[in-house]
Parts: C-alpha cells; structure tokens; sequence
C-alpha cells in the first residue's frame, strides 16, 4: 500500500517547468475562466489524456502531475476523471461531480449535490467508489451501466500547487466482451471523441509498446480529428517489455522519432511504474526511468523524445504555444457567443415573472400602441413605423393600411359616392328632359349593391300616382296627402341600411387589421394571441356592437315622419319647379313663333304670337288633377331624399365610423386606463411567460451572466495576448 501522502507537502518540484510568469498569467486566465463555468458554452484549452483499454493512461496522469491517483482499474477509467491543479493559499483537496445533462432532473439534482472534501489522498478511492455508485454504474462485467458520461472533477488547491487542468478519459474498447457490452463501447467511444474533437483539446494519445500499434484504435481517431496533428502529441509506454535489438523494439523507436505515424507535435516514450514498483515513490520512479533510458538503444534517442522529465518541458511548450493561439480565438468567440445570447435575450422580450414585472411590461405595450394608434387617427405618421406609401397598392390595401387616417377617409368618401349612386331604389330624373342619374356597380371589395331601378319621370310619376292614390285622405284635388312623402321616401331609401352596414363592417374589418399589425409589432409573439383575444377582440367587438345600434338609431329616426328645416329642401323644390315652369314657357315660345319676309330687303323676320303664345301657355297647364298632385309630390320627394342624403351620410360618418369605430380606438384597446383596471390575475393570464419560456430566460440570463465574467477576467488580465 502507497504511504499517506500530505498534499501540502507535494510540490512537484519538476512541475515548475510548466509555470513560467507568462504561462502562469495565461493559466490564470483559463482557471478563472473554467470556475465561471465557460466549459459547458466554449471549449476551453486542456490537456487530455486518451488510449486504448490499459494502455498507461492514468499512470502517464499521475507521473505528470506527481499526484498519487488511484490505479485501480474499476475506479478511474469508468468515466471522465479531470483534475484541477488550483494555486490557492489554503491547501485542500475537493470532488465534485458534474452529471451528464441527459440525465432525469432527480439523478441530476443527486449528483450536481455530491461534494467531497478530504485532506490525504489515501481517502480518494474510497470518495471514488462513492461517486462509482452515485453514478449507478456496476462493476464491470456485471449487468446494468459500466460507464458514464459524468464527469468527475478532483481540484487540489495548494500555496505551491502550478495551475493546470488535465482529464483523464476511459479507455478506448477494440470490442465487446463478456465483460463490456456493445453499449459500452459505443459510449465510450462518444465521450472520448467528444472531448477529442474540441479544438483547443491538447490530445496527449497514449499508445502501449506491449500491443501492435497497428491495433490501437486511439492513433485513428487522432487523425480523424485532428488530421495534421496540430494538437496531438503521441505518448509510448511500456517499452520495458520491448527486447532489445529487435525489430519491434526499432519499429517503436522510429515511431519515438515520429518516422511512422506523424504528428506535428511529435511523439514521447516513457516508462512507468511497473506493477512491482507500485510502491516506489516518484523521485525513485524518475531515476529509475532515466536509467533505463541511458542504456542500449534508449541511449542514441534525444532526450527530447524521452523521460517524464523532458515530457513536461514538451508540454510546457506546446502549452505555451496553444495557449497563446486559442486565447485570442476563445475571446472572440465569447463575444461571438454574448451577441447571441442577447439577441435571444431580446427576443424572448422583458422578463415578467413576478406580477409588477408584468404590469410594467404590459404598460410598455400599451403606451406604445396607444401613441401609435393616437398619431394613427390623426393622420401624423412622423413615426418610422408608418414606413412609406406604396404607390402601386390601393388606399385601402394591407400594404397602405398602417397610414390608417387615409385609409377611413377613402373609405368614408367612397360611401358617400356609392350612397349617391345607389341609394336610392328607384333612379327618377329630376327634371322632364334630364338623363337618368349614373349608377356604381358594386362596392369596392365587398358584396354586390342592388342596382337602382332606372324610370323615366313619367314613369316616376306613374310610381307616385299609384301611390298618392293608395293613400288619398281628406285633401283636395290637386294636393296630395303629406304622409305620402314619408312612404316614397321610405321606399326610395330601402338600400340605406345595408349600404351603411357593409360601410361600417368594411371599417370595422379595416380598423381590426390595422389594430391587430399594431399589436404584432409592440408585442412578443407568446402573448400577442391572448392580449388579441381577451382585450383587442372584446374591445372591437364592443365598438362593433355600438357602432350597429348607432346606426340602427338613425335607421329610426329615419322611419319617423319626414321633418327638416334646411332651407335647402324647400330651395330644391322652387329650383324644380322653375325648371319645369321655363320649360313650359320655352316649348310655348318657340311653338308661338311666326316667320315672315320683307318684300322690300327679303330679310326673314321671326317674331312670337301673343295670342297663339297664351293659348299654349294654357295648353301647358296640366288638367289631370291627380298627376298634377303626383308630380308635386314626386318633386317634394325627390328635394326631400336630396336633403336626407346628405344627412344621412354626415350621421354615418361622424356619429357611427368615427364615434364608435375609429376615435375610441386609443382609449379601447389596451390604454392606460384599460391596463389600470386589470386584476392581478388578468394581468398574469395576459403576460406570463410560458414555463419553457421561463426556463429558456433564466438559462440564457445564467448564460449571459458566465460570458460577461469571462469577457471580464480577458479585460483585466489578458493583455497583450488579446
């Protein structure tokens, strides 16, 4: 049994080779960066150490740090052992595990709680057995798991102790056997090119003498990785069973010499302790590897290629080396990494966890729609949301929506043009010699428009007298019934309604549209559906449903008995009927007029006969006393539909579109007001994050948080090798 070793007392002397004040500033570095916990984000720079199954892994670990592991094969190999040498003024050895994050959240939890603190290394395998059967594995050969993809991690702290990080992996399985399943070495195989591949991994490939090189798997996958050997540096062990002279023994010297297989890095050979030797300690180990490789062949090999002691001047060179070259690439790459992170950050949006942060947040995103809709509705688009005019696209088109105001105006005008158009039901021409007025045809992108039935004013006449004879009362003839106005106007006014609702569900589809682009932009994606239906919905529906009952009180009003005191109306009817009367006159006129010749200059002289004049004056007036009264009352309809027209249309613009549907937009939808009145509870159903939203957040937050302190340890203490 190896005596108790005080872990105070180890110096490692020789490990001093490693530490000159430029590496042990760079060391610092990566120490400090690897206790933020960067090694899970980046790759940080390590030496790993990797082989073949027995092939004098953990033997080449321990000659190199001088650190009394435990060589027990059921112990070390099992999983990934990394040692962390940490100067630190109190001296202690600490364990940890840090799980494989495929792990259950149980097992994980179990393991990320295991830590151990001893103060001689002779307690280490028993705190290894420990951690061996946290981790569920069995002992090999047995059923359930061998290996794990956890990671043990022993940090030695120590006034005197160099600042370096090396891992030790499983090794490597040619096969499965009895005693190690195809899952084993397929797990194995995983993990060890998992760390392999890292490309700031310093790959220290351990190949034994004992087995033919050819059947070492380890040498394939350093050129699979690391195809020029840029970071590999080959290590041999075991050339003590080598006899000397032979040609296996010239074989493995000219790999020594990296002759064979190459690396940019070179090759080493080392003796370690045999199994007798076991207890001899490292100052007696390392005199009997120099002796052995002063004698026969060993001799004529350059020291640089053999012995642990020149192996650590190896390593501090090429440590030296990559250090230098991977820092300056590990900095931008944690930049890199922190500009991803916070655009991740900003894409999930302000953290709302509690019910403040979510009020506040919900504040934000409705000042923001608020002033938005404000500026909307008074038609200033000084905001760079409003983007500009597409000239190709229609007012009314999505592509022009955001410049709302327009948009209602268009709309509203173009009510006005179709209400003139096709409001009424019957197209009479107000005057006898008049063309009948135009119609539309339809109403821009909605349902068809019935179509005005086109009369001639005859037949208008005709319409009226059928009426004014339905409808006689105590009158005399010649007049007509007043209450007959109410019903021609009732009837010429049937398309009213539906014209003005398919007005109001058009602005009411264009306001949603243009509420629904404003809350997309000032919302998260996660919340935009439930603040659209538990507020935007209900608030647009409410507006919708006043909007209609507004209008189906002007729709009352206007089935009232007609009443106005525009003097428009009563102007209408004297226009028409001065009209009428100078066509009258005018038809009479020229039907009076005689044409004569002067005998004395033969001038044709044209002049009106009184007589002839009075008598189709008298001819002009209409006898038919029913028609008479018809066309009164189709005159009176005709200025009366006129004056309600334009009513009607400032009614359904002012007091229905703007009133209900378009001002109250900014104090509906999701106002500072309406925010005021939310419960709590409201206000948590509208805003909280989704649990994966949550864990994503605090993930990246943890994230952002390890990047910035690394950003910080290069700030203070990188220098001149950023």
């Amino acid at each position: 049994m190896k005596a108790a070793v005080d872990p105070d007392e180890i110096t490692t002397g020789s490990l001093e080779a490693l530490q000159s004040d430029g590496q042990r500033k760079i060391l610092d570095i990566v120490d400090d960066l690897r206790r933020q916990g960067l090694s899970g984000i980046v790759g940080l720079p390590q030496l790993v150490v990797c082989g073949d199954q027995s092939s004098g892994k953990s033997s080449v670990l321990e000659a190199i740090t001088e650190i009394p592991f435990p060589r027990n094969e059921n112990l070390c190999t099992r999983f990934a052992t990394e040692i962390i040498l940490r100067r630190h003024v109190t001296a202690s050895i600490s364990i940890r595990i840090t799980p494989d994050k495929a792990r259950p959240d149980d097992e994980l939890q179990k393991l990320v709680e295991f830590t151990r603190t001893i103060t001689d290394f002779d307690e280490l395998p028993t705190i290894i057995e420990e951690a061996t059967a946290l981790m569920g594995l069995k002992e090999i050969g047995k059923d359930g798991r061998a290996f794990a993809k956890d990671v043990l991690t022993v940090e030695i702290s120590g006034p005197n102790r160099p600042q370096l990080t090396l891992v030790d992996l499983p090794g490597l399985i040619q096969a499965s056997n009895k005693m190690q399943s195809e899952e084993d070495v397929s797990l194995i195989k995983e993990l060890v090119l998992e760390y392999m591949k890292s490309p700031r991994t310093i790959i220290l490939a351990v190949v034994s003498a004992k087995n033919d090189f050819a059947n070492q798997i380890i040498t394939k996958y350093c050129r699979d990785v690391d195809p020029k050997g840029h970071r590999t540096l080959g290590i041999i062990t075991k050339p003590d069973i080598l006899v000397e002279g032979t040609k296996n023994q010239q074989n493995w010297l000219d790999i020594a010499q990296n002759r064979d297989v190459y690396f940019e890095l070179g090759w080493h050979i080392v003796k370690n302790r045999s199994e007798l030797e076991g207890d001899k300690s490292f100052s007696q180990r390392n005199a009997a590897e120099r002796q052995f490789f002063s004698r026969g062949k060993y001799a004529d090999l350059s020291a640089k290629n053999k012995g642990i002691e020149s192996l650590r001047n190896r390593l501090s060179t090429v440590l030296q080396n990559h250090l230098k070259t991977e820092l300056p690439k590990l900095r931008t790459e944690l930049l890199d990494k922190m500009n991803e992170t916070n655009t991740k950050l900003q894409t999930l949006g302000i953290k709302r966890s509690t019910v403040l942060e979510q009020r506040m947040f919900l504040t934000d995103i409705g000042q923001r729609i608020n002033e938005i809709l404000k500026a909307a509705i008074k038609g200033q688009y000084e905001y760079a949301w409003f983007g500009p005019v597409n000239m190709q696209a229609a007012v009314d088109s999505h592509e022009n929506i955001r410049r709302f105001r327009a948009v209602i105006q268009h709309l509203n005008l173009r009510f006005a043009d179709i209400m003139h158009r096709n409001g009424h039901k019957y197209a009479i021409p107000p005057g006898k010699d008049k063309g009948v007025p135009d119609t539309a045809e339809t109403n821009g992108d909605g349902p068809a428009l019935p179509q005005p039935k086109k009369m001639t004013r005859e037949k208008g006449i005709e319409w009226v007298h059928h009426v004014l004879e339905r409808s006689r009362g105590l009158e005399l003839p010649g007049n007509f019934n007043p209450l007959i106005i109410s019903q021609l106007f009732w009837e010429q006014s049937t398309p009213w309604n539906d014209i003005a609702m398919q007005h109001i569900e058009k602005v009411f589809d264009m306001s949603k549209a243009f509420v629904e682009l404003v809350l997309g932009d000032a919302a998260p994606a996660d919340i935009k559906p439930r603040i659209s239906d538990l507020c935007v919905e209900q608030a647009m529906q409410a507006a919708l449903a006043s909007a209609k009952e507004e209008l189906g009180k002007i729709i009352e009003d206007k089935g009232r008995h007609p009443m106005t005191y525009n003097h428009y109306f009563t102007t209408k009817i004297q226009d028409s009927r001065k009209s009428k009367y100078a066509q009258i006159l005018a038809s009479a006129a020229k039907a009076a007029q005689v044409s004569w010749t002067k005998e004395e200059t033969g001038v044709v002289e044209t002049y009106i006969d009184p007589g002839k004049l009075e008598k189709d004056l008298q001819g002009g007036i209409e006898q038919d006393m029913d028609k008479f009264s018809a066309e009164d009352a189709l005159d009176s309809e005709i200025a009366y539909y006129a004056d309600e027209l334009k009513y009607f249309i400032d009614c359904v613009t002012k007091q229905v579109i703007e009133r209900h549907l378009v001002d109250p937009l900014s104090r509906n939808v999701l106002s500072p007001r309406v925010i005021a009145g939310l419960t709590d509870e409201q206000i948590s159903l509208l805003t909280a994050e989704a649990p994966e939203v949550t864990h994503q957040r605090d993930h990246l937050e943890g994230r952002k948080q390890v990047l910035e302190n690394g950003l910080k340890i290069f700030k203070e203490a990188l220098g001149g090798f950023a």
